[in-house]
C-alpha cells in the first residue's frame, strides 16, 4: 500500500526557513549570525541588519563630495577599534590629520596611512591587508573600480575577521555591486543624508537624517594644511614593504 503524500504546512515552512542561517523573508531585516558592530548611530542601526556594521563584509559609502561628514559617520566606529586594533586608510584624499584623531578619541599609534601610487595598486594594497589579518579595519578611498576588483575584495573580506568600508563618488550607485550594503551620503544641516540603496531586506522607503555632533564645528580627521606623523607605509606595493607597515 502506497504511504499518502507527506502533508508540510505553512507553519513547518516557516519554522525550516528561520532555523537556516542567513534566511530571511524579504519583507524584514536580515538576522543571522554574523558579527556586527553598533555604528553609534540610532537611527541608523535600526535600519541595518543586525543592528549594525557588518564584519568581514564589503561595505560601501557612496558620497556626494569628500569630507561631508562620511567619517563622523564611521568616528564611533573608529574610536573603538583603534583603542586594540590597527586601522588603516588606504589612499585617503586628504592628509591625515593627526590631532583630530586623539580628539575623536583615537588611538594615532594604531593608525596605519598607505598613499599607493596608483588605484591598482590601492587595491591591492587593501586585499592584502585583509587576507595578512593584521588590521581590525580599513577604510579604502576610490574613484572607479572595476567589478571583478569589487568581487575579489568582497571574497577576501569574507576569509576575515575584518570591517571594511570602500568610499566612492555617490554617482557609483548606478553601478552594479557585490557588496550587501550600499549607503548613498549627501550633505544636511547638522548631519548626513543616509541612503541605504542596497541591504538584505526590504527597500528603505526614505533617506534617513542622521545627526552629527560634531559637524557644525570641530576639526576633520583628514586635513589639506596639516600632516602629522600618523605612520605611513611605503609607497610602493612590494609584499615586503606592506609587511613590513604592518609591523
Amino acid at each position: 500500500m502506497l504511504s499518502p503524500p507527506l502533508q508540510i504546512t505553512d507553519a513547518a515552512r516557516q519554522a525550516g526557513a528561520l532555523a537556516m542561517r542567513d534566511v530571511w523573508r524579504a519583507s524584514e531585516l536580515a538576522v543571522s549570525r554574523a558579527t556586527t558592530m553598533v555604528t553609534g548611530h540610532v537611527q541608523l542601526d535600526q535600519e541595518l541588519p543586525n543592528k549594525g556594521w557588518p564584519r568581514s563584509e564589503l561595505v560601501e559609502l557612496l558620497v556626494q563630495r569628500h569630507g561631508i561628514g562620511e567619517m563622523q559617520l564611521l568616528k564611533p566606529s573608529l574610536a573603538s577599534l583603534s583603542q586594540k586594533q590597527r586601522i588603516a586608510f588606504v589612499q585617503p584624499p586628504y592628509l591625515p590629520y593627526s590631532m583630530a584623531c586623539r580628539s575623536w578619541n583615537m588611538n594615532d599609534k594604531n593608525l596605519l596611512w598607505l598613499r599607493p601610487q596608483s588605484s591598482a595598486d590601492a587595491l591591492w594594497s587593501a586585499e592584502q591587508i585583509l587576507k595578512n589579518g593584521g588590521c581590525g579595519a580599513v577604510v579604502l578611498w576610490q574613484s572607479n573600480v572595476r567589478p571583478e576588483a569589487l568581487r575579489r575584495l568582497h571574497l577576501a573580506a569574507q576569509a576575515t575577521d575584518t570591517w571594511i568600508w570602500l568610499i566612492r563618488p555617490l554617482a557609483s550607485a548606478a553601478d552594479s555591486s557585490v557588496s550587501p550594503l550600499r549607503i548613498a551620503l549627501r550633505p544636511a544641516h547638522g548631519g548626513v543624508s543616509a541612503d541605504i540603496i542596497k541591504r538584505r531586506g526590504p527597500t528603505c522607503e526614505a533617506p534617513l537624517f542622521v545627526p552629527l555632533i560634531d559637524m557644525p564645528a570641530g576639526r576633520r580627521l583628514f586635513d589639506k594644511d596639516h600632516e602629522a606623523p600618523i605612520k605611513r607605509a611605503p609607497a610602493t606595493t612590494s609584499a615586503r614593504s606592506l609587511a613590513a607597515a604592518l609591523v
